[in-house]
């Protein structure tokens, strides 16, 4: 018996919910791929290659909304952006070459881990990186390139990658959250090349969870620059946990 359909106005909510989290935390867009292989009627490469390719239009509104407040940092964010570019399409080949129920423990690995993240403690403005040097530039450029890479296998976005790796790296979070908007649409439009060529986009659900998405980002983004996101980060972090739980126990 395959997944349970959950009627249109229900991913509809979803996915504004998804939106907002991807303009508010930078996560969020991992949970689209989940519900679209559970209760969307799609296997996991479809289901990871439609929400991907939403993530392209998510990216250009949140990089427009960021850029307007003066919060994109370009020395970071350019790099990121150029390793992304190099290895999406890597990640999308690769995942196209695994057999859906591995793919889909790596993916559901991938949302719990990320849970985990977002409820570690944050880390302060003390000794935060600026990305000057060919040092870090190199550094930022291999946080693209592992963020790529991942977002094509995994359909989950380069910002679920991105964000918790320069964090932890020392770059001011509202930073790593702008560049993820910018990251999210080299990393979308990089690893969708490789699911188009092979049929894997739904361009009903597409076009669906795109326009709910945005709204959701439309609000985010206002969240991210005017409340503190602990409450927000909490609640990301309890759905990926919630989220990918589920997938792997009905994957194992």
């Amino acid at each position: 018996m395959g997944p349970e359909l959950i009627p249109d106005f229900a991913l509809a909510a979803v996915a504004t919910v998804v939106g907002l989290l991807i303009g508010t935390v930078g996560v969020g867009g991992v949970l689209m791929v989940s519900v679209l292989t559970l209760f969307g009627g799609l296997g996991i490469h479809q289901a990871a290659a439609t929400s991907l390719f939403s993530f392209f239009f998510t990216g250009i509104l949140g990089t427009w909304l960021f850029q307007r407040r003066g919060t994109i940092a370009w020395r970071l964010t350019l790099p990121v952006c150029a390793g992304a570019l190099a290895f999406g399409y890597a990640g999308a080949f690769a995942a196209a070459r695994i057999d859906a129920r591995p793919l889909a423990i790596l993916i559901a690995l991938v949302i719990a881990g990320a849970g985990a993240y977002i409820f570690m403690p944050t880390r302060q403005a003390h000794g935060e990186r600026n990305g000057r040097g060919w040092r870090e530039q190199l550094l930022l450029a291999g946080v693209g390139a592992a963020s790529g890479f991942g977002s094509g296998l995994s359909g989950a976005g380069g910002p679920l990658f991105s964000v918790p790796m320069m964090v932890i790296l020392r770059y001011a979070p509202l930073s790593a959250v702008g560049t993820s908007q910018v990251l999210q649409i080299i990393a979308a439009a990089s690893g969708s090349l490789g699911n188009l060529e092979r049929g894997f986009i739904d361009w009903r659900l597409a076009s669906l969870v795109t326009v709910f998405e945005l709204a959701g980002v439309l609000l985010g983004v206002r969240l991210a620059h005017a409340v503190s996101q602990l409450a927000l980060r909490r609640l990301a972090g309890a759905l990926c946990l919630a989220v990918g739980g589920l997938m792997l126990a009905r994957s194992l």
